[in-house]
């Protein structure tokens, strides 16, 4: 038992005085002092200190010292002493005897005796006698009596648990204060959601202040978890490393992980070693993926199998991902597959993009399926592609979507474009934000070009008069992709502001576009420096856009060529224009080169 003495008669009466500020050998003298002192009294007959001097012998683990001076005590109606003989008895092997005193203790009043009774009983399987004197001692104020009946309570589920945990939390009682603060975390959702019950975090954190504040490991561990969350590293990283000090594993991989973020990768990796050695699966996958980012993927590899060992099947997943990125597509099958069975969906899911690649589609199709079930996004994801690649574009169709509504950008881009496809003008907008905002260049593109058709008509792209606009919503959606190299996204951007007037912005934007390869931007360039004088340079581009399949390019080409008197070369220019098209093109193209023919002809 965790109780030796009735704190009520051996604190309080004075005699007892909690030392503070003294060096081991002052203590060492001045308990020695009061056990003399204690001696006398109780040779002198002194009950009081025959119990003090009991429980003092008792706490040093001199039972047969102690025994003597408790059983005078406790024949002399000392309820401290009947206690305190009870735990000497429980000590030596003997609890029913114990039970016996505790008893005798516990009716006369002594609420650590009615505890110490009613865990008796609870381990005899007792549970209504314990919860009779365990409620004994909770209702005369005992802290561990308090948390001994809620812990009987919450075992049977009732209701009254929380109430009498509370109250031992609040005497200080730091399990209790953990395990309410657990009870309140558990009404949360998801990443400290409170819903409904606004005030169970505050009121969580609070309790794990309490318990971590008396040195609970775990308290300090959660507390931390909440305060990383907030983004108050500074703090969190102060309880994780109080927890981490006296012990939990869990809280040194934390540490490692903020000081990691923090940059001091070195400092991260002192503290999963620690974690890892002390059988934290997490903390040794991370040190995997240190070593492997290091270029050493033996070490790597080793600290993979020790994650396996902890019984983190993450371990056999990264020891796949390693496998793929080294060639070793068998070993990588095999560790995919054992993390897959164990449940893991991403493995699941590069298990079946491997059997994919390897052309295997009926074989990826289960896992692509289980991992989806799973809830993985991304398998889900490639279940559309693969049934889109089918031709099967419905059942592609509500993949995209479930990937789509779990937040994953592509798939979002996917149904934007089938509702597009439909004529679903509003879902398509919906989920081409979704996806814009997600980063997608092509969803802001695509979203750009809804909106700009609901623009009133504006003059057509020319060079002459500007026309003074203010960027749409448009525009900055078509500058959000041409930003992120999206080529048609460019080009339109260069054409937006041409039309504003802003040559220079045009022609940065043609520019680029052109540079990544676009025959329109060129195009379009070559039309921007003629207008500007640059003729030369216009036909340079002009060449690169009909090189590239741009029938206009080449009539200007065929055109400029006439206009210097090189006939062939017009001619020449001319003939590839009608090859390339449109057919507007293609036909003033053909007069064109007929006309040329017939001057050299002639």
């Amino acid at each position: 038992m965790d109780v030796m003495g009735d704190k009520a008669t051996l604190f309080e009466t004075g005699r007892f005085v909690q030392p503070s500020g003294r060096d081991g050998v002052g203590e060492a003298a001045d308990d020695a002092a009061e056990e003399v002192r204690q001696r006398l009294a109780a040779e002198a007959g002194d009950v009081e200190a025959m119990s003090v001097l009991g429980a003092l012998l008792l706490r040093r683990g001199d039972l047969d010292g102690a025994e003597p001076h408790l059983r005078a005590a406790t024949a002399a109606g000392d309820r401290a002493a009947a206690n305190n003989l009870g735990v000497l008895l429980h000590q030596r092997g003997y609890a029913d005897d114990a039970a016996g005193w505790w008893r005798i203790a516990a009716v006369a009043g002594s609420a650590a005796a009615a505890h110490a009774l009613g865990r008796h009983h609870r381990e005899r399987g007792d549970e209504p006698a314990a919860e009779y004197w365990l409620r004994q001692s909770a209702e005369q104020g005992h802290a561990l009596g308090a948390y001994a009946l809620a812990d009987l309570l919450e075992h049977r589920q009732d209701a009254g648990a929380e109430q009498w945990m509370r109250i031992a939390a609040e005497r200080g009682h730091r399990e209790a204060a953990y395990r309410l603060a657990r009870a309140l975390d558990r009404r949360l959702g998801p990443e400290g959601d409170v819903g409904d019950d606004h005030g169970a975090g505050a009121e969580a954190e609070l309790w794990y202040r309490q318990a971590a504040a008396r040195g609970h490991r775990r308290a300090a561990l959660h507390l931390g978890a909440i305060l990383e969350r907030r983004g108050a590293l500074k703090e969190a990283g102060r309880w994780y490393l109080t927890s981490a000090k006296d012990g939990e594993a869990r809280a040194a991989c934390a540490l490692g992980f903020l000081l990691r973020d923090a940059g001091d990768t070195e400092s991260a990796a002192v503290w999963w070693l620690r974690a890892a050695q002390d059988g934290d699966g997490n903390a040794a996958n991370a040190l995997g993926a240190l070593h492997a980012e290091r270029g050493e993927p033996q070490t790597a590899e080793r600290w993979y199998r020790a994650a396996m060992d902890a019984g983190d099947d993450n371990g056999a997943y990264n020891l796949g991902l390693l496998c793929a990125e080294q060639g070793r597509t068998a070993q990588a099958e095999q560790w995919y597959r054992r993390a897959a069975y164990a449940g893991h969906r991403e493995a699941a899911n590069a298990l079946a993009i491997l059997l994919l690649q390897g052309g295997d589609t009926a074989g990826a199709e289960p896992w692509f399926s289980k991992a989806a079930e799973a809830g993985s996004v991304d398998a889900a994801f490639n279940l559309g592609i693969l049934f889109a690649g089918r031709g099967e574009e419905a059942v592609a169709l509500r993949w995209y979507e479930r990937a789509a509504a779990a937040g994953h950008t592509e798939a979002a881009l996917q149904v934007g474009i089938a509702r597009l496809r439909e004529g679903d003008e509003a879902g398509a907008e919906r989920h081409l934000r979704c996806a814009a905002g997600g980063g997608s260049a092509e969803a802001a593109y695509r979203l750009a070009t809804v909106l700009d058709a609901r623009r009133p008509p504006a003059p057509e792209h020319s060079l002459g008069e500007p026309v003074h606009e203010e960027k749409s919503e448009c525009e900055e959606w078509y500058e959000r992709a041409a930003s992120q190299g999206h080529r048609r996204a460019q080009v339109r951007v260069g054409m937006l502001a041409a039309a504003r007037g802003d040559v220079v912005e045009a022609a940065r934007w043609y520019r680029e576009a052109a540079e990544a390869g676009s025959r329109n931007g060129a195009f379009n360039l070559g039309l921007l420096l003629a207008r500007e004088g640059s003729e030369p340079e216009a036909a340079v581009w002009w060449a690169r856009a009909a090189d590239a399949g741009h029938g206009r390019a080449a009539l200007r080409l065929a055109l400029v060529y006439a206009r210097r008197g090189e006939l062939a070369e017009g001619q020449r220019w001319a003939d590839r224009a009608v090859a390339l098209g449109p057919a507007e093109v293609s036909e003033r193209a053909a007069r064109l080169r007929d006309a040329l023919r017939e001057e050299l002809s002639a």
